[in-house]
């Protein structure tokens, strides 16, 4: 039987709630984190508290311990738990020890790109994306383990190709297992209600809480350079915030109203909660709950106040889409090839392809040469780096290795008007979704892709896919463990005999 669980038990009663993020940041004192946590077990409607890891790109405290420690006090914990430098079975120790320790609730992210990664050019390790993370979770949930799963979705994207693939990408994680959803921060009813009506045109019922920042000053200004990645703050409103802290107060009163409005606004337009960020203090908390009941008869009129928004910003169900982009000669060449030459199929073609790479894969000289063959052929195409799992047909003839964070389910949140978090260039799956749209295909990126399988890297993708080796969409088979693959390399074997094998 479950353990008492007042976030699960208030979301699934319809009963409005409120979670409060805690920023388990290096720049704060454990012990404070936990003298917070203590003074918000006591507030009224604060169903959880939510233990950060890798905000903004930078290491915090393990927000596991922070967690445990927070629970002991009296709050509910709820766990980010990234992808960022960890791999499958990473992963799976991390959520096994959760498990262990008793605590349900996770909140299912990518991760912002590593700070350090970037300053020492190193290379940062993304295995697994959000998606996939919310099916290994649901994996093993119905072993046995009990979690609560939270999703990110940010409908405060104003191009086309971002706010729509949000969305979708939040379908992938439903289906994947999500029980709920947390939104990025913004400050724009109008994109509030459009998810809300998103999901109740996909007859989607799944609960969200809606992201009530108070924003300080300084937050403000980072914010409005696009920092942390997905969050940003308009000039107008980045202006007003900037006259309330020269008053005496330094503006805390004007903020606190500010959120309190915000929560009167969400819970109005059928949000499940308010997730709290900016602001932990317990008095400060109370006080904004008890306002936005207040106010909660006049959310109408006070949605019209956060309007927050770029000029020319699109919007699902107001904004018209732009037309198509001209696809180029690769895609269009490659489409008539596959329907001139259908492999995907059980026919005589494939069942010639596989005879033929089967004489292939029993001769590691001859599969190196089609290996490098197929490497020489791609990489100045697509940009490809040897995977061995290829998914270029599912993802419009875009590698999705070419993105910094090598996702295969959607971008990330970090996007900003199309535009890349980590580096400076459009985010590959504008292409995507641009593509796509030219051959109206949208529908298809709904598609859910697995995780790639590290032990084919530097092997023929060819080769993977027509004797069935790959992990590929569709295919429901688990990837190799990655225990026998690391034990394989230390003793100085082949990976590929295990994946043979």
């Amino acid at each position: 039987m479950a353990t008492a669980n007042p976030l699960r038990e208030a979301l699934t009663s319809g009963k409005f709630c409120y979670v409060v993020e805690l920023v388990a940041s290096r720049l704060t004192r454990e012990a404070k984190l936990l003298e917070v946590a203590s003074q918000l077990a006591t507030v009224p409607g604060v169903v959880a508290g939510s233990i950060t890891s890798y905000a903004g790109g930078a290491m915090g405290h393990d927000p596991i311990r922070v967690g445990t420690a927070a629970r002991a006090r009296g709050l509910i914990p709820n766990i980010h738990v990234t992808c960022v430098n960890r791999d499958r079975a990473g992963a799976q120790r991390t959520l096994e020890d959760l498990h262990g320790l008793g605590i349900e609730n996770i909140l299912a992210l990518t991760g912002d790109f590593p700070k350090e990664t970037v300053e020492t050019k190193a290379q940062a390790k993304f295995e697994l994306d959000s998606v996939q993370l919310i099916r290994l979770i649901q994996e093993m949930r119905e072993k046995g383990m009990s979690f609560w799963i939270a999703a990110a979705v940010s409908p405060f994207k104003y191009a086309e190709a971002d706010c729509n693939y949000q969305y979708l990408k939040l379908e992938k994680k439903i289906a994947a297992g999500a029980d709920y959803a947390i939104t990025q921060l913004g400050f724009d009813a109008r994109k509030f209600r459009e998810l809300k009506v998103y999901l109740l045109e996909k007859g989607l019922k799944t609960p969200v809480l809606g992201n009530v920042y108070v924003l300080s000053g300084k937050a403000a200004e980072k914010m409005s350079r696009g920092e942390p990645p997905g969050c940003w703050v308009a000039p107008e409103l980045l202006e007003r915030i900037q006259q309330e802290v020269k008053a005496a107060d330094k503006g805390l009163p004007a903020r606190l109203e500010r959120a309190a409005r915000m929560v009167a606004v969400v819970r109005g337009l059928g949000y499940a909660g308010a997730y709290l960020g900016g602001e932990h203090r317990a008095e400060h908390v109370r006080w904004i709950i008890r306002r936005a009941e207040s106010l909660a008869d006049r959310w109408r009129e006070l949605a019209d106040e956060f309007n927050y928004r770029p000029r020319g910003g699109f919007f699902l169900y107001e904004s018209t889409p732009a037309k198509p982009r001209k696809r180029g000669r690769i895609p269009r060449l490659l489409d008539t090839l596959g329907r001139i030459f259908p492999v995907a199929r059980d026919a005589a073609l494939r069942r010639l392809l596989i005879g033929v790479f089967q004489w292939v894969d029993k001769r590691p000289r001859v599969e190196r040469l089609v290996e490098r063959g197929e490497f020489l052929l791609k990489a100045p195409l697509f940009g490809c780096q040897a995977c061995g799992n290829c998914v270029l047909g599912a993802m419009e003839y875009v590698c999705p290795q070419t993105c910094p964070k090598n996702l295969r389910n959607g971008p990330c949140g970090g996007t900003l008007l199309g535009r890349c978090e980590v580096v400076d260039q459009e985010c590959i799956w504008v292409e995507v979704y641009e593509r796509a749209k030219a051959m109206q295909r949208v529908e298809s990126l709904r598609e859910y892709i697995p995780p790639r399988n590290p032990a084919l890297q530097g092997t023929s993708s060819w080769v993977n896919y027509f004797l069935d080796r790959d992990n590929r969409p569709g295919k429901k088979v688990a990837l190799h463990r990655i225990e026998e693959i690391a034990s394989a390399r230390s003793a100085d074997r082949d990976p590929k005999s295990i994946v043979r094998g």
